[in-house]
């Protein structure tokens, strides 16, 4: 099958095409989200060697259970042994022998197979056409948030970062009611956010403004983010960490301690509520998308995502 591998270079190349496991479908991709966690993989994050890519719809080619066979389907990109304590209680997401999709020891999505377990599969509804559906791995990620931490109407939040994900956050906690703020350095990308009623503000006018917020959303991808969030966060308010990225990250934790800030890391969400909330038509991640390519353009896709300033760019297999 043609994928595109990273092993030092980011290529397209003819590879073996994947052997499910025991209780493993095979899925046939349709179409495959690049986003920034693929770019931080070539820079070093993880190690990573392979087949990248998580954000996927795909039909289902071979399965253990045949009334998948057919279907089109996204799936959950983190799969636990099924047997620790972990998996036991749900959290497969944090099983330590665990294997993710195109990120940790598992051939990722763009190629034209994959394989991953059925219990990680969900249908996609008719009504989601596959540039909406791609985006439940991302969307599920910001409604996390959701999951973690209390946020009401009468809260004050910001969301610091103007790219895919602080967009797809900012859009998934507005569902919320609260007064909600979208920062960045770039106003054609707030201006999408803008466009649907949202409140957004340049960097530069934040930072001359000094306001403080009950809850700061960390999710530009860049470690300035984090000294923005500390200098941005009232007394007692909670910083929500959804960036990764390589290298390390350098701070002082007195502020933390003085000002008893809680800090919370955000990584996986479920798939189910993000497919429901985009099928209700609650939120409309596309116009997110900035260009499309085929799969034997998957260099120059890759390319295309990764230059400054790039949304989300797509790969049709």
């Amino acid at each position: 099958m043609k994928a595109l591998v990273f092993d030092g270079t980011i290529s397209l190349r003819e590879v073996p095409k994947p052997e499910p496991a025991a209780g493993e479908a095979l899925i046939n991709v349709l179409i495959a989200g690049i986003c920034k966690t693929d770019l931080e993989l070539t820079l070093g994050y993880m190690d990573f060697r392979g087949i990248p890519g998580h954000e996927f719809v795909g039909v289902v080619e071979h399965s253990p259970v045949s009334e998948l066979v057919g279907s089109r389907v996204v799936g959950e990109i983190n799969a636990g042994c099924g047997k620790c304590s972990y998996c036991l209680r749900g959290l497969e997401r944090h099983c330590p022998e665990r294997t993710v999709l195109g990120i940790l020891n598992r051939k990722g999505t763009m190629a034209e197979y994959l394989t991953l377990p059925v219990s990680n599969l969900l249908r996609v509804p008719d009504s989601l056409p596959n540039e909406k559906a791609v985006f439940t791995e991302p969307l599920a990620a910001a409604m996390e948030i959701l999951e973690q931490v209390m946020i009401r109407p009468a809260d004050r939040v910001l969301v610091i970062g103007d790219g895919k994900l602080g967009l797809l956050v900012s859009m998934a906690l507005r569902l919320t009611g609260c007064d909600l703020l979208l920062t960045g350095k770039h106003r054609h990308k707030l201006e999408l956010f803008a466009r649907t009623g949202g409140a957004v503000c340049m960097l530069s006018d934040l930072v001359r403004s000094g306001e403080r917020f009950d809850i700061v959303v960390e999710a530009s991808g860049s470690p300035s983010g984090w000294d923005l969030a500390v200098n941005s966060v009232r007394p007692r308010g909670a910083i929500v960490l959804k960036s990764t990225y390589h290298g390390n990250l350098d701070f002082n934790p007195a502020p933390l301690v003085i000002d008893e800030i809680t800090v919370v890391g955000s990584r996986c969400g479920l798939f189910g509520p993000a497919l429901r909330v985009m099928d209700l038509g609650l939120v409309d991640p596309t116009p997110l998308v900035e260009a499309t390519y085929p799969l034997d353009e998957a260099e120059k896709a890759f390319a295309k995502a990764g230059e400054r300033g790039a949304l989300k760019v797509l790969l049709t297999v």
